[in-house]
């Protein structure tokens, strides 16, 4: 019996190690077989219990409470053992099952990085309310009604705040949620429909201005695709909400929505960016802003993994201008001209004037626009094909090279008239 009893100890041992010593020791009891005058002990317990039973029955009723009460005691044991033999052999054949609880709380150090600089940017990030005056139909009172929502995000510590001019547009009032639910009223100082970029400011007190988190701002000129980046934003109208991706491509272009003029060297993502997400910011993994999301390739308007943000450089040279002088001014040549399919329809490449407006650069510089004779017939106007040394072959062409120049530049222009090049001299004026 000893033998049999410090066999089982040692395999036990051998197979539980990290079981506690009173937790092997019920179970080398439960293991270990039982001598011959245990079992016939029990044996004749057993019958004892039975042969009161029969005795009681043949008396009368019988005595049920005193044959449980005597059996029980080996039931219970019984019952016990099973119990734990099926609870440890469970546990044999689940080794890991130790770390299992703490393994969901170990973060990676990458997981920890991410959750860090969401806590850091989230402060700076707020929810921007477009609302619209409706009357009421039945009274004479003037309601302010929701009519869109954004995000934006602190620019500095005077409280100016960057969000997408479509956010915007036609608010008669807006309303700005901050970190911590705070509600303020914001006003517009100016915007770029251009590049929709628009700046609001909001009232507050020293102590208030001291409590902001404005953005770190960062730079978008030497961005590389498969470069990690994170989108913060209220999508939905929710609280602030956390998508990561990669740049997926540098250097597009893509209309605004406000005038249709093309915004240059916009960054492409794959981080999801959703209804509520315009204007909010798109940073790197440094923390630091590298675009103002504000839009997604998709046709059903959700998210299709293709976003797009405006470059953080083209952003500054907006947000210091309005914040300086209410607006943005850029330097402009004084022309219309037609889509790009009419040049192509004439089999030139290049830019069709249809106006030089009067007084203005190109008016100034002798560029001609599309007109009609005495006999109604259409006669085309000059053709743009170089500016400023750089070939144009269409209208972000010379978009482009306009955004590189400033008001007052003298710009050579080289134009197609009747099958013969000339070059203009035009002095570039001013938009305000």
């Amino acid at each position: 019996m000893n033998g049999r009893f410090a066999s089982t100890t040692a395999y036990i041992a051998s197979k539980q190690p990290h079981r506690p010593a009173r937790q092997r020791a019920i179970l080398v009891a439960c293991l270990t077989p039982r001598s011959t005058e245990t079992a016939a002990s029990q044996q004749d317990q057993l019958r004892g219990s039975r042969k009161s039973y029969h005795q009681d029955a043949d008396e009368g009723e019988p005595d049920l409470c005193t044959a449980a009460t005597r059996q029980a005691p080996f039931d219970r044991l019984l019952k016990g053992c099973l119990t734990l033999l099926a609870a440890f052999a469970l546990l044999a054949s689940n080794p890991l099952h130790q770390g299992a609880a703490h393994a969901r709380a170990k973060l990676s150090s990458d997981e920890k990085d991410t959750i860090e600089l969401f806590k850091q940017n989230t402060p700076s990030v707020v929810y921007i309310t477009n609302l619209a005056s409706r009357r009421d139909t039945f009274t004479v009172n003037v309601l302010a009604m929701p009519q869109g929502a954004g995000s934006g995000f602190i620019w500095d510590s005077e409280g100016h705040v960057v969000t997408n001019y479509h956010v915007i547009k036609g608010a008669s009032d807006l309303q700005i949620t901050l970190t911590g639910g705070q509600e303020v009223k914001a006003k517009v100082v100016g915007f770029d429909e251009d590049k929709d970029v628009a700046v609001l400011h909001i009232q507050l007190d020293d102590e208030q201005k001291i409590r902001l988190h404005p953005m770190s701002i960062g730079s978008s000129g030497d961005l590389l695709v498969g470069q990690r980046v994170f989108a913060i934003g209220n999508p939905f109208g929710l609280d602030h909400t956390l998508t990561t991706g990669v740049i997926s491509g540098t250097g597009r272009e893509i209309n605004s929505g406000n005038t249709g003029r093309p915004i240059q060297d916009v960054i492409q993502t794959d981080a999801a960016i959703n209804p509520g997400n315009s204007g909010g910011p798109l940073i790197d993994s440094g923390g630091d802003l590298i675009g103002v999301n504000t839009a997604i390739y998709s046709s059903s308007g959700g998210n299709s993994g293709v976003g797009f943000a405006i470059p953080v450089d083209a952003v500054r040279g907006s947000v210091e201008q309005i914040i300086k002088v209410g607006r943005v001014i850029h330097p402009v040549i004084g022309i219309s001209f037609a889509p790009d399919q009419a040049s192509e329809e004439l089999g030139v490449t290049g830019i069709l004037v249809l106006e030089a407006r009067e007084g203005g650069p190109a008016w100034k510089a002798g560029v001609r626009g599309t007109k009609r004779d005495t006999y109604g017939r259409l006669v085309y106007g000059d053709i743009i094909t170089s500016f400023n040394g750089a070939k144009v072959k269409n209208m972000s062409d010379l978009y482009k090279n306009l955004d590189k120049c400033r008001i007052g530049d003298e710009v050579d222009m080289e134009v197609l008239r009747e099958q013969d090049k000339q070059h203009l001299t035009v002095l570039l004026g001013s938009s305000a």
